[in-house]
């Protein structure tokens, strides 16, 4: 007869967790974040493509202003009042949809596959995923944005060398106003981020973002003239724009101002996905 000998049982006081414990820290989190972003092929392919934009566009047009130059052909009236600044900056636009739509697929892209189930089990109190997301994703919009422009400025600088409109970095305001570009693009990744968790939605938060940064500004041109002077500048795209533009008028902000309107709509967005990732459920 065979007996089995009673499994042996640890004492109370000699009881110990199988596993490690891992406390949530913000690092953690922010580590978790940055992997979840550079495993995704859509993030290569996206920021490929927003850096292709911003030299690839400031480069044809510091061509095409050069080559009607040249020629002694009209100007066209994009062109009138160009300086080597505003031709480098000229795919700014097309940047600012490729980073703010790979923003809204950092945050809502989660919500489409369930991960985020998983991702809100470990992190329980939700809201340093949401920072940490921010945070790991405008870092990368803001050195690839002034990498960029810097790039193609100083390229546009060689081919636009000997025209009226050359300039170089230490001319006055143009370093200030790549850093400005620099910045604003990683604000607008931002405020696709925020997009993205608010409203948990790959296509609403494309359809919304491309709205506000593009359709709006054209709609105010059917307001009477009065409300146009006091609404449009407050916009969020032209008071991006008023960070890196080279030149300023009674009709739009100054840096500092445009900066200062832009940070307040990135957090008004950011506010409003909060509160909604916090009362509701995933």
């Amino acid at each position: 007869m065979t007996t089995i000998a009673p499994s042996q049982m640890p004492a109370s006081g000699d009881l110990r967790p199988t596993h490690p414990a891992y406390r949530v820290t913000a690092v953690r989190v922010l580590r978790s974040e940055w992997a979840k972003l550079w495993s995704l092929r859509s993030t290569w392919i996206t920021l490929g493509l927003a850096l292709l934009f911003l030299v690839g566009f400031g480069l044809i047009a510091a061509y095409q202003f050069k080559s009607r130059m040249t020629s002694g052909r009209p100007m066209d009236r994009d062109f009138a009042s160009a300086s080597t600044l505003s031709l480098s900056l000229f795919g700014t636009n097309f940047a600012q949809l490729a980073l703010g739509v790979l923003g809204v697929l950092v945050a809502a892209g989660e919500y489409s596959t369930g991960m985020i189930r998983s991702t809100l089990a470990a992190v329980p109190r939700r809201l340093p995923v949401l920072w940490s997301k921010a945070a790991v994703y405008g870092l990368i919009a803001l050195v690839l944005g002034t990498v960029g422009v810097f790039a193609v400025f100083v390229a546009d600088s060689g081919v636009l060398s000997g025209t009226r409109v050359a300039m170089t970095l230490s001319d006055a305001g143009v370093v200030r106003g790549l850093l400005g570009a620099g910045l604003y693009l990683a604000l607008v990744g931002v405020i696709g981020v925020a997009l993205g968790a608010l409203l948990r939605s790959v296509a609403g938060g494309i359809a919304v973002l491309v709205a506000t940064l593009m359709l709006v500004p054209g709609l105010t041109s059917l307001l009477p003239s009065s409300w146009q002077s006091h609404l449009s500048p407050y916009l969020p795209s032209h008071a991006g724009e008023a960070m890196f533009a080279l030149h300023h008028d009674s009709t739009t902000l100054s840096p500092t101002v445009g900066l200062a309107v832009f940070l307040g709509w990135m957090v008004l967005a950011l506010g409003a996905a909060a509160v909604r990732l916090v009362r509701t459920d995933a």
